[in-house]
């Protein structure tokens, strides 16, 4: 689908208008394609703590050019800065000389990563609040920032320095092009290591994803840049569904299974296909989902029950059943889809965002007990444009996509790629993780 507002700003006619009016000039977001280097141009490095020496040797191994001297004229794609050493809130003024200095230096579509540790894991009380503060300082650049450029913020666990390289790659590339603001942990939960990527190009070869929803829309783009990573690809949906799955897991030269997932037998059918087809799953993603929406005081049972029975308890018995059989392997991945709908709210949605934050609830309270280096994480979309979004009314989606820090909506393929990036066996510490596909939404994020 395409955003007429944003065709129409970038034209000589819209600039002078947009320009007149003070409006909204979305930038053309540069996304990732196979083949392409992570970073088109260089990572400028600062910062002095525990991850020195690891941001050196881990960017070197992502083939992404770095320095850590900055050159007079000489134009950015990224900012890395260590905020690890960071120890007292009067430290916080290296944030304000680094980046000051280099803000206008940077190309379009840059991207800004501050690592810093999370504040629990501190070893004094001031420590701990200037970590904190990192939030606020990320989350206010985001909206400052322009140009189509990202700003997160990865907290590294102590300990797991070793594990911040699928992160880096993901931050740091086009893959997340409409991530910003948001706060990744490593370490927190589980596992304090990371797996060796064997091919940075396809680092899903010889896995098995499961796609629930996976015939059209999001579910077939994470279906898509699953298998461009190298994973075998199990779509599964409802038979009215049936023709369009087949077809592109013929594309994808995947699997198919389709069936109602809130069906009494779905977790026990769908752990069955598994086993006699695969031998077992290294991912899991929790797609599929609908609405039914009414204002609460016009709702239905019918409307309640069905959207929670399936952005919520499905998953919830779907995971459980093929943890028990155990048939998820080693250093395998779940993956919730969320939404921001369930952390800000909507009108007429109290169903839907009671089950999509009932989904970051399931990855809380899952996170902690998964064993053998499985982990749990969700996605949170914001206004993602796809053919049911177009069905909104004009104002409505207008509004939807230009309350961002990018002033539009993000497309099918951005919520993939953060599902990837999850998904990567190098991404073993990322666990308990809720982030944002929303392009930093100005309310709620």
């Amino acid at each position: 689908m395409s955003d007429r507002y944003q065709s129409f700003s970038s034209s000589p006619i819209g600039q002078m208008f947009v320009k007149n009016l003070g409006l909204p000039s979305p930038e053309k977001l540069d996304r990732y394609t196979e083949g392409a280097p992570l970073v088109d141009g260089t990572v400028l490095v600062g910062g002095a703590g525990r991850l020195t020496d690891v941001l050196t040797a881990t960017l070197d191994n992502l083939e992404i050019a770095s320095t850590r001297t900055a050159a007079e004229g000489e134009k950015y794609k990224g900012l890395v800065f260590d905020a690890t050493g960071i120890t007292d809130p009067e430290g916080l003024i290296a944030l304000q000389e680094f980046f000051t200095p280099l803000l206008r230096s940077l190309k379009g579509c840059a991207r800004v990563v501050v690592l810093g540790t999370n504040p629990t894991q501190t070893d004094s009380t001031d420590e701990r609040i200037a970590q904190r503060a990192l939030e606020g300082f990320t989350r206010s650049l985001g909206k400052e920032i322009g140009k189509g450029s990202t700003v997160n913020l990865v907290y590294v666990a102590p300990g797991s320095e070793g594990t911040v390289e699928s992160t880096l790659a993901f931050f740091l590339s086009p893959k997340s092009a409409y991530v910003s603001g948001q706060v990744a942990r490593l370490g927190l939960t589980g596992t304090k290591k990371a797996a060796k990527v064997a091919d940075q190009a396809k680092p899903l070869a010889g896995k098995v994803a499961i796609v629930t929803g996976a015939s059209r829309g999001i579910g077939e783009q994470i279906a898509r840049v699953l298998h461009r990573d190298g994973a075998t690809v199990l779509g599964i949906d409802v038979p009215q569904a049936a023709s369009e799955l087949q077809a592109l897991m013929k594309e994808l030269d995947g699997d198919t299974l389709t069936l109602d997932i809130t069906g009494k037998d779905a977790p026990q059918r769908i752990a069955h296909h598994v086993k006699e087809k695969h031998g077992g799953v290294d991912i899991v993603v929790h797609n599929a989902g609908i609405t039914r929406d009414k204002k609460l005081a016009n709702m239905g049972e019918d409307r309640w029950s069905s959207v929670i029975a399936v952005n919520l308890s499905a998953p919830e018995r779907i995971t459980r059943e093929l943890l028990d059989q155990g048939l998820i392997n080693k250093n395998g991945r779940i993956v919730g889809v969320s939404s921001i709908a369930g952390i800000a709210g909507n009108v007429g949605q109290t169903n839907y965002a009671a089950s999509k934050a009932g989904v970051i609830g399931f990855v809380d309270a899952v996170a902690p007990e998964l064993k053998n280096d499985i982990t749990i994480n969700a996605v949170a979309p914001g206004f993602i444009i796809t053919a049911m979004t177009a069905a909104v009314p004009f104002a409505t989606r207008e509004v939807g996509q230009r309350m961002n820090a990018m002033a539009q909506g993000g497309l099918p393929v951005d919520v993939a790629e953060a599902i990837a990036w999850y998904a990567s066996p190098g991404s073993s510490a990322v666990n308990g993780n809720v982030v944002r596909v929303c392009g930093q939404m100005m309310l709620g994020a």
